[in-house]
């Protein structure tokens, strides 16, 4: 198995990290759909390539009729994300952790929404980008930390979903739900890593951690 011909949808892709993934996956032969809330910066995805969709990564409601209209998913990354901090525990404000919660958001949506579609795919795959700060929580990055953390515990549990149907219809695992971790990201890191999604089995891929160099 390969990306090549796989679809691959990025949620919330209009970051410098999304569009050097979506090329990544394009120069690689996979059909990107890659989705953001402004037509014209997902400008510069179309020109790379990417088929553009103009639809909230954090709204269920906009990720399932998206879903309801694509044929085929064979994976789903979503890449909502941002950062705020600093201030000790107590500068933790509820502004900022309101303001990072989207990044949960996208995680639940996109999930949720494509849940049907990357079991019905022979090689589905789920991705998130974490961070090692959920390994190593700073007081003056709680917030961001709880936040990524939850992220976690719900692409484990999507892990989990996938696991268990492919055993209640004792079949063999096709879907992988996978957390990438980075200490800063580097688009440079994460394609590669993304790419090889479809070099294992999904057996030994399910609900695995892995700490991006």
């Amino acid at each position: 198995m390969s990306v090549t011909d796989r679809t691959v949808l990025l949620g919330g892709a209009t970051s410098p990290s999304g569009l050097a993934l979506a090329r990544a996956l394009v120069d690689a032969g996979a059909r990107v759909i890659a989705t953001g809330r402004s037509a014209e910066r997902l400008q510069s995805l179309r020109s790379i390539g990417a088929q553009v969709e103009v639809a909230d990564a954090t709204s269920l409601e906009a990720m399932t009729e998206l879903a309801s209209r694509l044929d085929t998913v064979d994976a789903v990354i979503p890449l909502v994300g941002g950062w705020r901090g600093g201030g000790g525990l107590a500068g933790q404000s509820d502004d900022d952790f309101r303001a990072l919660l989207p990044a949960l958001d996208s995680v639940r949506a996109t999930s949720r929404a494509f849940d049907a579609a990357l079991r019905a795919s022979d090689a589905g795959r789920f991705a998130i980008v974490s961070s090692t700060a959920v390994g190593r929580p700073l007081a003056g990055g709680a917030n961001y930390a709880a936040v990524k953390a939850a992220s976690e515990a719900w692409t484990r549990a999507v892990a989990q979903g996938f696991a268990k149907a492919a055993r209640d219809a004792g079949e063999p695992l096709r879907a992988a739900s996978v957390v990438f971790r980075a200490k800063a990201l580097d688009p440079e890191s994460l394609a590669p890593r993304v790419l090889a999604l479809w070099d294992g089995d999904a057996a030994d891929l399910n609900d695995q951690i892995v700490t991006l160099d």
